[in-house]
């Protein structure tokens, strides 16, 4: 086969993701794919669409994604609103350092696409403050609930700690961490009641990335049509040296 050819090949959009269900609420299973092209010396997938082919009409409808790429693309079904009817969340890594993944939830019921949760949206409201303190201490405040959490960071490696603090535990100069977009975003039926969860998480970082001091851990549910703060949690680390 000549280079060309492979050349036209690899850039086919090709189906990259597929789950069956019904999507559409006339309990008939329908077929959910992601599709996307690829080049032959990497995972990145570029050009990721959504289609859906109605299993009663055989009609397929395309629906664009706005963060369109990325690898791993994945695709979960289930009932996050409570309708009876199956949506379709997305999601697809970015590959950055920081473990950050787009997610969609899209609902096509009635034969009708609505974006029902987009990670950019989510991003943009879930801000937080990360400010060490003094005695080795680190805040972190989470803006829309207004709730803030200290983390004690005494026992990490007192070679961590020197270049922080001085002998008295008091900071050297300010300073600052962050919270990462999100890393991972997880169905969960936490109350067994048929009707999904979201259990989002946000890595928590130091004065850089590898230097982690957590997670932010919030549950969403539908509310009202749309997905609003349920429980908020802050995981942390053990010691580390």
């Amino acid at each position: 086969m000549n280079n060309s050819r492979v050349s036209a090949e690899m850039g086919q959009p090709r189906i990259v993701a597929f789950v069956s269900g019904d999507v559409t609420g006339d309990n008939v299973i329908d077929q959910v794919y992601l599709t996307g092209t690829k080049t032959s010396d990497s995972p990145y997938i570029q050009n990721i669409t959504l289609l859906v082919r109605d299993g009663r009409t055989g009609i397929t409808a395309s629906i664009p994604l706005h963060n369109n790429e990325g690898y791993n693309p994945t695709l979960f079904l289930g009932d996050f609103t409570g309708n009876g009817v199956d949506e379709i969340l997305i999601g697809m890594a970015t590959g950055g350092s920081g473990g950050i993944i787009n997610y969609y939830i899209v609902s096509f019921a009635g034969n009708r696409a609505r974006l029902l949760f987009d990670s950019d949206v989510y991003n943009n409201q879930f801000q937080y403050d990360v400010t060490y303190l003094d005695n080795y201490k680190v805040e972190v405040v989470s803006r829309p609930n207004n709730e803030r959490y200290i983390i004690d960071i005494s026992l990490r490696g007192p070679d961590y700690l020197n270049e922080i603090y001085d002998s008295n535990g008091k900071l050297k100069s300010p300073i600052t961490g962050f919270v990462d977009p999100l890393s991972g975003l997880y169905p969960v039926d936490f109350d067994a009641n048929g009707v999904y969860e979201l259990l989002a998480y946000q890595k928590i970082s130091g004065r850089y990335h590898a230097d982690s001091l957590g997670y932010i851990l919030n549950t969403l549910r539908w509310k009202n049509n749309g997905f609003v703060l349920q429980e908020q949690y802050l995981a942390i680390y053990g010691a580390q040296v």
